[in-house]
């Protein structure tokens, strides 16, 4: 019999760092979901109920991921540059040309449908060769414009900002891959650390058996195990010579990993040609790119009319030269917005601008590096902890009463 004893009791000792390592693991796990986790609020607002840290602060959060990365490593006249507006305007013209002839007949028989159906088909054939001979020169002009005005014309920050706090999935990845060995660590530290708490635990229950001892620890194993976590992921800041070892921040170590990571993201989805160009085109400054982009297309009427335009000003009437003009401003606008839909072409531009962004990133100081991923720590970071602290705080007690058959007073 008192064999059986001492056999249970040793059980009861060993089960405190087991469970130790299991608060650890468990609060540190749930403190990573908690950052991201869900993305909409679950509950009965303001109190009762939880949305992601990240998700919940979206638009802040976008911001300071701004702030820390594409503020610091590119201007937006860098940026348009590497996408080369050369070669924008070589691919609107080898997008249009093909199409010449149906977008003059869209817009003369919208306009002027008797006029276009009784003009002579060689009358109509010269009219297409016109507009295919005047196009690139004026799409030339215009991309040469825009790239001289684009500093003016996008708010990049806030076109990254507007982007990120609208997809909230989007920003979660942003942070999640480029933290992804850093989480995964949190979570499988406090297993570990948990686990030394759990033995130090023991050594003091055996001498000294009160009623607080295991909720105690059970508190501060949910407490300590996600600070020294986070120590250990941001700290030291700079490389540190021990010995032979070299003591470096485990996130700060991974920098051109991480910023290869970013710069992918942000430049395939984020920062395509196509956005920008939406961006240009609908953000703040969107009504002067739109009256660029008009400015420089109202000409092709002149220059396709050439010799006949006396005519073709009496053909269409006082105000249907002026008319024909706009329209034709309105459709490059068309044509602008929905010309950049294409994945290889987009790929192209993004892996350009990619590149410059990757080498601008990795020459970042340390200090500036951690903001990209520690504002995600930083932010009501206070709760975590005191989420993880109050359920250590709840093993422990369920460990007393459960395992060691004792009453909290």
């Amino acid at each position: 019999m008192t064999e059986l004893l001492h056999q249970a009791e040793f059980w009861q000792y060993l089960s405190i760092p087991v469970i130790a390592a299991l608060i650890g693991w468990i609060t540190n796990w749930l403190a990573i979901k908690m950052t991201f986790y869900p993305l909409n609020f679950i509950g009965i607002k303001p109190i009762w109920g939880w949305q992601g840290i990240i998700p919940s602060k979206a638009r802040k959060m976008a911001a300071i991921s701004v702030d820390a990365t594409i503020s610091k490593i590119g201007t937006v006249q860098e940026i348009f540059q590497q996408i080369d507006p050369k070669v924008l305007g070589e691919y609107v013209i080898h997008n249009v040309e093909p199409r010449t002839e149906e977008y003059v007949d869209e817009l003369m028989l919208r306009e002027y449908p008797t006029f276009w159906e009784n003009l002579p088909a060689s009358a109509r054939n010269m009219v297409y060769e016109r507009v295919r001979k005047s196009t690139p020169h004026l799409v030339d002009n215009l991309v040469a414009d825009l790239s001289e005005n684009i500093e003016g014309l996008l708010d990049i920050k806030g076109m990254v900002i507007d982007r990120l706090a609208a997809d909230k999935r989007l920003l979660n990845r942003i942070f999640l891959e480029c933290g992804q060995k850093e989480f995964k660590f949190i979570v499988n530290s406090g297993f570990y650390f948990g686990f030394l708490f759990g033995l130090i635990q023991m050594t003091v229950w055996y001498f000294h058996q009160g009623w607080w001892v295991l909720p105690v620890f059970g508190l501060l194993v949910g407490w300590a195990t996600n600070w020294i976590a986070l120590n250990v992921i941001f700290r030291p800041l700079h490389p540190h010579k021990v010995g032979p070892i070299t003591l470096q921040g485990l996130f700060l170590k991974r920098q051109r990993e991480v910023a290869e990571s970013f710069c992918h993201i942000v430049t395939h989805e984020i920062l395509t040609v196509g956005n920008i160009i939406h961006a240009v085109l609908n953000g703040p400054n969107g009504d002067r790119a739109k009256n660029m982009v008009k400015k420089h297309m109202k000409p092709l009427v002149d220059e396709t009319a050439g010799m006949g335009k006396a005519l073709t000003q009496m053909a269409f009437g006082p105000t249907g030269f002026a008319t024909l003009k706009n329209q034709v401003g309105e459709k490059a606008l068309e044509i602008s917005s929905t010309s950049f839909d294409n994945p290889v072409f987009e790929k192209d531009r993004a892996e350009a601008v990619e590149s410059i962004m990757v080498e601008r990133m990795v020459a970042l100081s340390s200090d500036e590096f951690q903001d990209l991923l520690r504002p995600c720590f930083q932010e009501d970071e206070i709760k975590l902890i005191a989420v993880g602290a109050l359920l250590g705080f709840a093993a422990g007690v369920a460990q007393l009463i459960l395992v060691f058959g004792q009453q909290l007073f």
